[in-house]
């Protein structure tokens, strides 16, 4: 069984037991997300929501929050002798995938 839910912009497909890397949502270690933007549920037979699917949930525990890696970007120019280099860290909570309710 596996779903396909949005958050946060971007759409992701979750089984039970995944951990996911979900954008920042300021929650405490252990908090449940209930998520109801519910795009698909395969259990059996595949359901496609318009946009959304009826009734369907997809329910988490958050895990904990944190940074990711540093990203550099580096831009540099031949013929204009300019260089731009800047740095990016993301923020996250770690959510792990508890129950999929069709």
């Amino acid at each position: 069984m596996y779903a396909i839910i949005k958050n946060g912009g971007k759409q992701y497909k979750v089984q039970e037991g995944d951990i996911l890397l979900f954008d920042k949502m300021s929650l405490e270690t252990g908090a449940v997300v209930e998520m109801k933007e519910v795009l698909a549920v395969n259990a059996g037979e595949l359901k496609m929501g318009a946009p959304f699917v009826e009734g369907a949930m997809v329910t988490g525990v958050v895990i904990n929050e944190g940074r990711d890696k540093k990203v550099i970007t580096f831009k540099k120019r031949r013929r204009k002798d300019s260089k731009v280099k800047r740095g990016f860290r993301r923020d996250f909570t770690r959510v792990r995938i508890t129950n999929i309710a069709a």
